[in-house]
């Protein structure tokens, strides 16, 4: 086994190994409008397709961050595309009733679809394909559950998936840790870096500013729409779209009691033989497992490395602590790389919800969509795009999510201090065979 001080590549980086293909974007000093239609604090996915169909629909659109543009999650993620819920079909019945829940999961289905179509109509080179996944069992009762899963499916709502039992799980990934898995072919990949940077470039082209190292530092409601502070100076807004996730601040409050800010950490490996990653990756497909403190992996788009990610930390920022973690787990799931050094380790802010649902909506006249509990590439672009055809008044941008009561709890205001407890508790979960 490699030891803990060994475990760093001499070339190791902290920054994501996404910005290698694709650095953060020198935009320069923005000449920040006095008055503008709409503006958008936040440059993920989610104020940039809002952004986009503003500009493109004729509003003049200013979008403003805090850091470079696509600076949080955004290009700091797997680059793996799902639905996006986590709640099943029963547990969505439950909560809202039949109706509500398929109008959910067909949300989540169309994100899906939807950002494939995107990437192709606007000829985004971002490596997206559609590779399916496969979700790994942790322990036979997870197995048990996920082929149960399967099997109760709403009808028209059905994912496609399959079952791999354990003796044929190596046709899939080249490990014994777990008991098999289901493959959701649906699902996909792309390079998080470059989809950002080619959304990123058609908001511009549509006409809308970005400004970024310009953090909103006040929001207030005047009499035709609000008043948002910068250090670039005032700006009038008839409309806003707050668009933050795990990033949202003291700015908005309101927001800020009803995400939960998660630190997600990923590694990358030092470039391995293609041997090696045909028979640990043979059909290229991304990798989760069922763990409650969850692990997701893959290859690098050109194949030569191993992205591995989870949640190892209570509330750790550093990646030389991280990646150890990190690299002893891809160790334990790969025995053959434990020698194997990381390249690049780097973590981000996710932002969960406490009904672990992503969230859209409306509050003090301001728009706003967040809360995608770690499944956000699709889901961040979709509500993004809904949020801005809201913003248009179109009627295309109703969606499934709407209505729900975005919940917070009792002394919560934004710092996550009962998250320590909670993943301990999920971690003994994950050690138990249940």
């Amino acid at each position: 086994m490699t030891k803990r001080e060994d475990v760093f590549a001499a070339d190791f980086k902290t920054t994501p190994y996404w910005w290698e293909r694709s650095p953060r974007p020198d935009l320069g000093p923005a000449q920040v409008p006095q008055r503008v239609d709409v503006a958008v604090v936040g440059s993920g996915y989610t104020g940039l397709h809002a952004a986009l169909q503003t500009a493109r629909g004729g509003r003049s659109t200013l979008v403003l961050d805090a850091e470079d543009a696509g600076w949080g999650c955004s290009t700091r993620n797997g680059g793996q595309t799902s639905t996006s819920i986590k709640p099943d079909f029963a547990l969505l019945a439950r909560r809202y009733g039949e109706q509500k829940a398929r109008a959910i999961l067909r949300d989540g289905r169309d994100a899906l679809e939807w950002i494939g179509a995107f990437i192709a109509d606007e000829a985004i080179d971002c490596d997206f394909g559609v590779v399916g996944r496969f979700h790994a069992a942790h322990n036979e009762p997870a197995f048990r559950r996920l082929t149960a899963a399967l099997g109760n499916e709403p009808a028209g709502l059905e994912t496609g998936g399959y079952v791999v039992p354990r003796a044929e799980q190596r046709r899939e990934l080249g490990t014994d840790a777990y008991f098999g898995g289901v493959i959701y072919p649906r699902h996909g990949s792309l390079d998080p870096g470059r989809y950002h940077q080619g959304l990123l470039e058609r908001v511009l082209a549509a006409g809308a500013t970005v400004a970024t190292h310009c953090p909103v530092k006040a929001i207030e409601r005047t009499g035709g729409g609000f008043r948002l502070a910068t250090p670039s100076g005032t700006v009038i807004a008839r409309d806003v779209v707050i668009a933050t996730n795990g990033y949202t601040g003291g700015v908005t409050p309101w927001q800020r009691r009803r995400v939960i800010p998660i630190g997600s950490y990923i590694v990358a490996t030092e470039p391995l033989a293609p041997d090696v990653m045909d028979r640990l990756f043979p059909t290229d497909r991304v990798v989760s497992d069922t763990r409650e403190v969850v692990y997701y992996y893959r290859a690098s788009p050109d194949r030569r490395r191993v992205l591995f990610g989870g949640r190892v930390s209570h509330g750790e920022t550093d990646t030389r602590v991280s990646g150890p973690l990190l690299h002893a787990e891809l160790a334990r799931l790969f025995p053959e790389l434990a020698a194997v050094r990381i390249s690049h380790s780097w973590m981000g802010f996710v932002a969960y919800t406490f009904d672990t649902m992503a969230h859209v909506g409306r509050h003090d006249g301001m728009h706003y969509a967040m809360g995608y509990c770690g499944s956000g590439v699709s889901m961040a672009s979709y509500l993004g795009m809904r949020t801005g055809q809201k913003v248009l008044g179109l009627n295309g941008g109703d969606t499934g999510f709407d209505g729900m009561r975005f919940q917070t709890r009792p002394l919560y205001h934004g710092r996550p201090w009962f998250l320590a407890a909670s993943v301990s508790y999920y971690r003994w979960r994950d050690r138990r065979n249940v």
